[in-house]
Formats: structure tokens, C-alpha cells, sequence
């Protein structure tokens, strides 16, 4: 059985982001390239989970259901490059990537136009909310890829943070390119 949703990067974000993942009923794989942070967090916050734990990429991606779906919780900048060049030789046309970073807007757009032209699917999402939001539902603002953020939705949804006023979730889809993490940067 094949898992719904992949964490690359277990910083807090990434281990709070699987933990609201798993919570609202989707099973998650994660990957850190440090193998003791992920011992760790599966000994700990993550024991008794939906939460695999891979040793490599390849592993980490083969883990996933198609289209998959891979966020990545990685530094801003070179490490993302690096990260999206790791998942590529694993993936397949129609897989989506999507960075829930602080990326640079002009970073995302050329990213998406690179992966798109190889036929992936690319979101730069940007997440308000801190750890606690991590865990307990953010506020999601993906931009990029119009169809993959169709494929992503009804997740988004379930793992957002909710309105006071009418209970609605905190996300919609901003616009292409790198309209998510423009949005992101203005807010910031």
C-alpha cells in the first residue's frame, strides 16, 4: 500500500506539517538527510503513527501513491534546487513538487517553467503559522500549477487552519508561476 503524502525535511515545520497530515487521515512517508533526525522523530513525536519512515530517495519517493505528492520543508535557494535535482530521476510526468518554503518568488516561477517543461507539476506554497500552524492547520497559499492544485484541494483543505467567522479553510489557489510565494513575501 502505497502512502498519500510525502515530507521532505524534518525541521519542525516538516514534522509538524506530517503530524497535521496523518492527524486528518492521510498517510504520509518522510525523508530527512540526516538519518537520526528521522530516528528520532519516529521514536518520538511520531511513534504509533501513519508516519513511514524511508532511508533514501528513491525509497521515499516509490513510497508514494501516483500522482505523487512531494512537499518539500528544505532552505530556501540552493538547497531547493538540490532537492527537486535528488526527487527528479525517481519521478513521473504528472508528480507535483511542491516547496512550502520561504522561496523567492522569482525562484519559484523559474522553477515551475523547468519542471512543467519536463512535464512535472510545481507548487510554491506559501505557509503562515509557524510550528503551531504547522501542526494545528495553517494558512496555505499555493500558487504554480492550476491542474496540481486541483490534485491537491481537498488535502489543502483538511489540513488548513479554519476561519472564526464561517469555519471555511485558510487556503486558495493564488495564481501561476510564483504567485503563491509573492503572496508569502508580501505578507511576511
Amino acid at each position: 500500500m502505497k502512502n498519500d503524502f510525502g515530507m521532505r525535511g524534518l525541521g519542525v515545520m516538516g514534522q509538524n506539517g506530517a503530524l497535521n497530515l496523518e492527524r486528518n487521515g492521510f498517510a504520509v512517508s518522510v525523508y530527512e538527510r540526516v538519518p537520526e533526525v528521522t530516528r528520532s522523530y519516529m521514536q518520538g513525536l511520531a511513534a504509533g503513527k501513519r508516519i513511514t519512515p524511508t532511508t533514501t530517495v528513491k525509497e521515499f519517493v516509490e513510497s508514494l501513491s501516483r500522482p505523487r505528492r512531494i512537499m518539500m520543508l528544505v532552505k530556501a535557494g540552493e538547497p531547493v534546487d538540490s532537492t527537486i535535482q535528488q526527487l527528479l530521476p525517481f519521478l513521473e510526468q504528472g508528480d507535483i513538487i511542491i516547496d512550502g518554503g520561504n522561496s523567492y518568488y522569482r525562484d519559484t516561477e523559474r522553477r515551475t517553467k523547468e519542471l512543467e517543461g519536463k512535464g512535472f507539476n510545481y507548487i510554491g506554497m506559501g505557509v503562515s503559522g509557524g510550528e503551531e500552524g504547522a501542526l494545528l492547520g495553517p494558512s496555505l497559499m499555493p500558487g504554480g500549477s492550476q491542474k496540481a492544485y486541483g490534485e491537491l484541494e481537498a488535502i489543502l483543505k483538511k489540513v488548513a487552519a479554519r476561519a472564526q467567522e464561517d469555519g471555511e479553510p485558510c487556503v486558495t489557489y493564488i495564481g501561476p508561476g510564483g504567485a503563491g510565494h509573492y503572496v508569502k513575501m508580501i505578507h511576511n
